[in-house]
């Protein structure tokens, strides 16, 4: 009597440790190859965006690919897929293929390719497993709801997604972590030929019982269409809100994991057996999305963390509700595998909008607008209360009544977007407040509620969008979106990426270096110097072009070439209507574009007398030029007595001891200089900067900073060069080994 459910309970802890397993693998292989491919594609959150592209498109072939075979006799199915797993197993250890970017520095396109071919087989073997699994669970003999085994498979992806950023990078070299994975794939592939098993030694009549899927209920085209939508506005969703943080509230390392990690919690609550928690957020879903999407355009009363929040619980929101909407609709389980299949192609096209579409077609990401009214009509609804508006009124007339009350709320939006300002003043929030009170009325009807949700997001936010890309004030490329912004006075212009500011120009003294790069920043220094310590014709190598402010210390004499990835970039800073930094002192500089990492590693050695890296204030940090192999390039392509300028201005990480440790790793000797500006006037457009000055020449470094004072800590003292401290403890970075979670401050700057 007890040996039967304890041989059930046996196999679906096998099946569910196996599905498990398998979504571990492929939420861990993503970051881990996306961190092995910034050598080559930088730190843009776009390379995120278009490895989600690519998993999502490999998921969906698995997804397809399972569904194809389903039809197949279950043997048959476990001999094709085995035989398919030991097929990708070729490609172990995973890696990158030796493929270099393209010259006109856009890998848009190029960016995706590398990945498919890179583990385009072993993604493709192990994400069809989940489906397989699942109906091979029925197959066996098992009872219990064969659709919640997707939980468990979330479960796995959440765990692979975490565990990379927290355990593995941290504690593992690159080609650690390539074996660790290795290792647990052939151990999937071992629990997958004992899920195998099960099915091969099934009953006959048991396997006979499932029968063809045109047996069960039919699954109708209209049916598969809502699935496919379902899906997809939650993966859109996901992407954009990953593009909107890093954009427009915080450029936080690491900040991917966040929108990723809900979207995949949200299936494990969404499939649960469990359904309390679906069923209460979908029914609260509505007010709570219209009070969350105040804060989906700009930052709520100035405070990040608040409307960073606000956005990751709008997300789960949407993806819980819709998803759960999903579960509500599913099929009988011998269509599981279609089913499965429309939801991987709604993934792949919310990813596919979201990483390619939205670049070409938006100057900023107005896909996260989209996808957030998008939601609002999906979204369930029943009225929250009535008072017999409808008999008063009839079904007609209320609806009538309805509609010019989505009138008026779009009109007050307008209204708080065009003439009040962004911030939330008192009558900013007694209008927004009329606006969600008229929208908690309006709850129930579709159409009206997506009018409501426009008018919201117009007023606080999205209206100064609309008119800063009405005037062409904002632009997009695969590398980032750039607001061009003008003081009201009309005396300053700067260049922003979000949050970070990225150059700037006063307009009365167009030729004067301000912001991070005045005279007595770092670089300042060093360029004003540059013809007494190294002669006229110096050789001057700047790597992040920003607006060009650097080129206004170029003498007659020397030869300046810039670094930049981004052609967007090169447009902007040769626009002389934009900023003349270029224009009016280096006209004739060379411009190399791509990565400079790559570009300087086939200069000849020698080739600069002075080399500054300035491509870490943007925050998001590329960590494939702070490594050991980029400062040996670096070293390389200086002349013996050269110098080495790196700006490490940063709101999130501290990166002076990972310089330090890279300085003593390299036999650099190293100074740091934490400059501030005087406080007397805060339009004079100068900005606090870090700058770490380094040569292998002592004497060189020190015609620089003169007589260096050794003081701790050192890297708080202003105004003056001091000795950088050793970096004891501290491990440096390389292209196998590098973590920022060591060097993070992060929640005292979200302010």
């Amino acid at each position: 009597m007890t040996a039967e459910p304890k041989q059930g309970k046996a196999a679906r802890r096998r099946f569910v440790v196996t599905i498990l397993l398998g979504s571990f693998l492929l939420f861990l292989v993503q970051p881990m190859i996306a961190r092995m491919a910034l050598p080559r594609l930088g730190g843009a959150p776009a390379v995120w965006n278009s490895a989600m592209l690519v998993y999502q498109a490999l998921l969906l072939g698995g997804y397809a690919y399972a569904h194809a075979i389903s039809s197949l006799a279950p043997r048959r199915q476990a001999q094709l897929h085995i035989a398919l797993l030991f097929l990708a197993a070729f490609w172990l250890p995973i890696g990158l293929l030796a493929m270099s970017p393209p010259a006109n520095g856009s890998p848009i396109f190029w960016a995706p390719w590398l990945l498919l071919a890179s583990i385009g087989p072993l993604f493709f073997a192990v994400s069809a497993q989940a489906p397989l699994l699942q109906r091979w669970y029925g197959f066996a003999g098992n009872t219990g709801e064969p659709y919640a085994l997707y939980a468990a498979s979330n479960i796995g992806s959440f765990g692979g997604l975490v565990a990379y950023p927290l355990i593995a990078e941290p504690l593992l070299p690159v080609d650690g972590q390539r074996n660790f994975w290795s290792i647990f794939y052939i151990l999937l592939l071992l629990l997958v030929m004992l899920c195998a098993r099960a099915i091969w030694n099934a009953l006959p009549d048991r396997v006979e019982q499932s029968g063809p899927a045109s047996a069960r209920d039919p699954v109708t085209g209209r049916q598969i269409g809502y699935w496919i939508i379902l899906a997809a506005v939650p993966s859109g969703l996901m992407l954009s809100t990953t593009t909107h943080l890093t954009t427009d509230l915080v450029a936080m390392p690491l900040i991917w994991v966040l929108p990723l990690g809900i979207y995949l919690l949200s299936f494990t609550v969404a499939f649960s057996d469990r359904r309390w928690l679906t069923n209460v957020t979908t029914f609260f879903a509505p007010p709570i999305f219209l009070l969350l999407a105040l804060s989906s355009i700009s930052v709520w009363g100035g405070n990040a963390a608040l409307s960073m929040l606000a956005g990751l619980y709008l997300l789960f929101v949407v993806a819980v509700t819709l998803h759960g909407e999903m579960y509500r609709t599913r099929p009988d389980p011998v269509h599981l595998t279609k089913f499965y299949l429309a939801m991987a192609f709604g993934g792949a096209l919310g990813g596919f909008f979201c990483a390619i579409i939205a670049p070409l077609l938006f100057d900023w990401s107005w896909e996260h607008v989209l996808l957030i009214l998008a939601a609002a009509a999906l979204l369930p609804q029943k009225r929250l209360f009535s008072l017999g508006e409808e008999e008063i009124f009839g079904p007609k007339g209320w609806r009538a009544i309805l509609f010019v009350m989505a009138a008026i709320c779009m009109a007050l939006g307008i209204y708080g977007g065009e003439e009040l300002p962004v911030e939330m003043e008192t009558e900013k929030i007694l209008l927004v407040c009329l606006i969600l009170a008229l929208g908690i009325v309006i709850i129930g009807n579709r159409p009206a509620f997506v009018v409501v949700t426009a008018s919201l997001l117009l007023a606080n936010g999205a209206w100064n969008s609309l008119e800063l890309s009405y005037d062409d004030q904002r632009k997009r490329s695969y590398f980032g979106i750039y607001t061009i912004n003008s003081s009201p006075d009309g005396r300053m212009r700067w260049l922003s990426h979000g949050t970070t500011l990225h150059g700037m120009q006063m307009l009365e003294t167009p030729t004067t270096p301000v912001s991070y790069y005045w005279k007595n920043s770092g670089v300042g220094l060093a360029l004003a110097k540059s013809d007494r310590l190294f002669g006229e014709d110096a050789r001057i190598g700047i790597v992040g072009l920003g607006t060009g402010t650097l080129a206004c210390y170029a003498k007659p004499d020397q030869y300046w070439e810039f670094f930049e990835i981004d052609p967007l970039m090169v447009e902007i800073a040769r626009d002389s209507n934009i900023f003349s930094y270029l224009a009016n002192c280096t006209p004739g500089a060379q411009i190399t574009l791509g990565d400079a990492r790559l570009s300087l590693q086939d200069k000849p050695r020698g080739s600069y007398d002075l080399l500054a890296i300035d491509a870490f204030s943007s925050d998001a940090i590329p960590l494939h030029l702070m490594t050991r192999e980029a400062f040996e390039i670096y070293g390389n392509a200086l002349w013996e007595g050269g110098l080495l300028l790196v700006h490490i201005s940063n709101r999130y990480v501290d990166l002076a001891p990972v310089v330090a440790s890279l300085a003593r790793d390299g036999d650099w000797h190293a100074a740091i200089r934490f400059d501030r500006p005087p406080e007397a006037d805060p339009d004079d457009g100068v900005r606090s900067s870090i700058w770490v000055a380094m040569s292998r020449d002592e004497g060189q470094l020190a015609a620089l900073t003169g007589t260096l004072e050794k003081e701790e800590p050192a890297y708080y003292y202003a105004d003056r060069w001091v000795v950088m401290p050793a970096g004891e403890g501290v491990t440096p970075w390389s292209d196998d080994y590098a973590s920022i979670l060591p060097h993070l401050y992060l929640w005292e700057n979200l302010e």
